[in-house]
């Protein structure tokens, strides 16, 4: 199954179409075994370390997060 072909044909639905994947996508989610969940959070772990390893991402301090975070909550 190729991703990217079908995240591109997605992409090129209408917009309502969009919503009710993403809806049936997210609720497909909540059905999903614990081992799953961990494995996948494992996978994103180790996309973004690797982002990072290659200068893809710009970290952001914590500070300035939590900064930015309570401006926005006020």
């Amino acid at each position: 199954m190729d991703m990217s072909l079908i995240e591109r044909e997605a992409l090129h639905l209408p917009i309502s179409a969009r919503a009710k994947l993403a809806h049936k996508l997210l609720l497909s989610l909540d059905n999903m075994p614990e081992s799953e969940i961990e494995e996948a959070w494992l996978d994103e772990a180790e996309r973004r370390a690797n982002e990072i390893d290659r200068g893809i991402v710009e970290l952001i301090p914590a500070e300035e997060v939590s900064r930015k975070a309570r401006y926005l909550l006020k």
